[in-house]
């Protein structure tokens, strides 16, 4: 290619949520996209963080400048530009989120520049990737979640994930009352799992997770916080069910901390570094004899999951599988449970026209 890279534009879209959400740890009633545009030669790639708007900031005041003028063709190089840019600022939290929509968007660009698919580009394991539908929050009523278990079922989802650890862990009664109503609401041909977003005391955790092995769950997903490593470790010692974490991991450093406490190593395409960032942090899972399960934000998961032979699934999260078709053109759909990989150019996506109504930035 002898094109480099010229404008680099960001967007803010803030899209409020149907009524207060809230997991174990936490509560929110909007999500923000900040969403990076790079354009050489005639074409423009895409990408995105779910973020603050403060992540467009640092774009356009600490990364557009490395960026410009960059050969389209070398994206790890310019990654690492960027990286070598943050170095006073810290490399990781909200500066790597701002790295991933860049490096996303580069990605996006070189593939169209070459005309194809970035799924064939990174090197196409798969035409599907699977997903588990995920949400179930702790505000949520048996009729509401019952209306979202349905909603998985219709698309096929054989694995389906709620949120337990309901205000910090007081509630631990509740929270298996929903598992036992999970499990009613699927039925007996779905993986069961859980995510208690670091609420739990290690003790708790190992309590709890006894009752979840009773009652079938597959996967337990931050019992302790992930800062806990040893905790994870001895949860995944103790019990049946997979413990899993990593998706507030940043970069190889912390996967490689991480990988040794969990059965299966998460990664968001969003906060790791983009595409770039996602495959160093899969590569060193699989030298731990791991898989790797892409952590929310499915639509831009789709084309290097499918990339990733030692791929577990996808995580189809409700706010963002309602939100993305809203944000952009092209989001892949779900069909018997998959993703379906897109055959156009690039990721395939632009932004939607109708995704003003939401832009604050």
């Amino acid at each position: 290619m002898s094109a480099v890279v010229g404008e680099v534009r960001t967007r803010v879209y803030r899209f409020p949520t149907p009524a207060p959400e809230a997991d174990g740890t936490l509560q929110w009633d909007a999500t923000t996209a900040v969403t990076v545009e790079v354009s050489a030669d005639g074409c423009t790639g895409l990408g995105w963080t779910y973020s603050s708007a403060a992540a467009a900031a640092v774009v356009r005041e600490e990364l557009a400048g490395v960026v410009r003028e960059q050969d389209p063709a070398d994206v790890r190089r310019t990654w690492t530009a960027m990286h070598r840019a943050g170095r006073n600022l810290g490399t990781r939290g909200l500066f790597m989120q701002a790295v991933s929509a860049v490096d996303i968007a580069l990605w996006d660009l070189k593939a169209r520049l070459l005309d194809v698919p970035l799924a064939d580009l990174l090197g196409r394991v798969r035409d599907r990737v699977p997903v588990y539908g995920s949400g179930g929050f702790t505000t949520y009523d048996e009729e509401q979640l019952a209306e979202q278990v349905d909603g998985w079922r219709a698309a096929g989802c054989t694995a389906m994930k709620i949120k337990i650890a309901e205000s910090w862990g007081t509630r631990v009664d509740r929270d298996l009352a929903r598992v036992r109503q999970l499990r009613g609401l699927a039925g007996d041909d779905v993986a069961l799992m859980v995510d208690a977003n670091g609420g739990y005391s290690p003790g708790q955790a190992r309590r709890v997770g006894a009752e979840l092995d009773d009652l079938g769950v597959v996967w337990f997903e931050e019992p302790v916080t992930s800062d806990d490593v040893a905790g994870l470790g001895l949860l995944r010692g103790v019990l049946r069910c997979d413990v899993a974490a990593g998706e507030y991991v940043a970069d190889v450093y912390e996967a490689a901390r991480l990988a040794p406490a969990v059965d299966c190593l998460q990664l968001d395409v969003t906060r790791c570094g983009g595409y770039t960032g996602w495959l160093r942090c899969a590569a060193l899972a699989a030298a731990n004899g791991l898989q790797v399960s892409g952590h929310c934000a499915p639509s831009l998961h789709a084309p290097v999951a499918a990339a990733l032979p030692e791929l577990r699934h996808v995580e189809w999260f409700a706010d963002h599988a309602r939100l993305e078709p809203l944000l952009v053109e092209g989001a892949p759909t779900v069909e018997d449970g998959a993703l379906v990989v897109s055959s156009a150019p690039g990721h395939g996506m632009v932004l939607s026209e109708r995704a003003e109504e939401w832009r604050t930035g």
